[in-house]
């Protein structure tokens, strides 16, 4: 289970162990994204039997955010490669930070953008 919160920067932080499940695929978002404080995440797809590698993260990497803005359960199980910390960023605040900060807003949809097109050339690719 991840450790006991603590805040960095105003926000609360949430630090799992290698191996710990942060979310599992198909589980409610809550209304809350994570950004990577330190440490590695691996995003997983159950697809059939098997497991297919969605993304890799890092620090600085926001996760959680397709479940968050799509209002949906996550799509994939993300899970701590190594010791890793999470900044959590309730909806309310990421709400004002991408209205106040156009550039944040603009790297989201980027990131956004980028992962569709995986996803996309992957699907197109079976």
């Amino acid at each position: 289970m991840a450790s006991a919160p603590r805040r960095i920067a105003g926000l609360l932080a949430r630090t799992f162990a290698p191996g710990e499940v942060i979310f599992r695929q198909g589980e409610v978002c809550q209304p809350e994204a994570y950004l990577v404080h330190a440490g590695t995440v691996e995003v997983r797809r159950q697809i059939g039997s098997g497991k297919r590698l969605l993304r890799t993260l890092g620090k600085g990497d926001l996760l959680g955010e397709v479940a968050f803005f799509g209002n949906m359960p996550h799509s994939g199980t993300a899970v701590a490669l190594e010791r890793v910390t999470l900044l959590v960023v309730p909806a309310s605040r990421l709400d004002s930070i991408v209205r106040t900060k156009p550039n944040l807003a603009l790297a989201l949809i980027r990131q956004l953008a980028r992962m569709a097109s995986t996803e996309d050339g992957q699907e197109a690719a079976r």
